[in-house]
């Protein structure tokens, strides 16, 4: 966890978020409320409307119906897919990104990052010879250029090896450490239980759940799940999906 307390007015709020792409439906009526700090992990099936989600709290899709109310200033927004060019070294992704971001001070910006990342002595490397993990962070760091208060992660470990993964979220955690709200998609219910202070599940476009892992789990008690992965699939089963 991130070792504070998340709590005050939410940083981010969605009230009956719907979205349609011809005749599915790949959100229906989804509310939540995210709070300065908060490591929230958005779960569900193929198909649930995760990414979809994220894509409307960056700004990059407009909802159909519903309303998001973000913070003042920018959200950094980290798809699935690198969004990096891997000719170009380390620092010159960064800087060509902060001056697409039109930060203010686009080289005191890379310094900051390439430190915040951990990524100084690879600030030469060309981008497409590193590992993917790193690839990933830098990834991560073209999302905080203009320090956002809220972080969007669609799958951010998919392709990683285990001691990648590590590196990743012991990243992630410190920027949630350090006040920034995270929101993350993944498919690994491992790793949201591990790291997602709360939990949204969403299944064919509904939020079926808001809460804590302990709290999905006593949600099915008559399961006989013993652990995460089995109370989850029992839950979705009991809600028909």
């Amino acid at each position: 966890m991130t070792g504070q307390e998340a709590g005050g007015d939410a940083v981010i709020e969605t009230r009956g978020l719907a979205k349609a792409f011809g005749d599915r439906e790949a959100l229906r009526g989804v509310s939540f409320a995210a709070h300065r700090g908060e490591l929230l992990a958005v779960i569900g099936p193929n198909g649930a409307g995760k990414t979809t989600l994220l894509s409307i709290l960056a700004g990059i899709r407009r909802p159909d119906a519903g309303s998001v109310s973000r913070p003042p200033g920018e959200i950094g927004w980290v798809p699935q897919q690198a969004a990096l060019y891997r000719r170009l070294t380390v620092a010159e992704n960064l800087r060509l990104f902060a001056r697409l971001e039109k930060v203010a001070d686009p080289d005191a910006s890379v310094e900051e990052m390439l430190a915040q990342t951990a990524l100084e002595d690879r600030r030469d490397d060309q981008a497409g010879t590193l590992s993917g993990g790193n690839q990933q962070r830098i990834n991560i760091a073209i999302g905080l250029l203009a320090r956002p208060a809220v972080l969007l992660l669609d799958e951010p470990s998919a392709g990683l090896d285990p001691r990648q993964r590590e590196r990743l979220w012991e990243f992630v955690l410190g920027l949630a450490g350090g006040g920034t709200t995270v929101i993350f998609s993944t498919h690994d219910l491992a790793e949201a239980e591990r790291y997602g202070r709360r939990l949204l599940v969403l299944a064919d476009g509904e939020n079926l759940f808001d809460g804590t892992a302990p709290e999905l789990h006593a949600a099915v008690p008559e399961s006989g799940a013993r652990d995460f992965e089995g109370a989850f699939v029992a839950f979705l089963r009991e809600r028909g999906h």
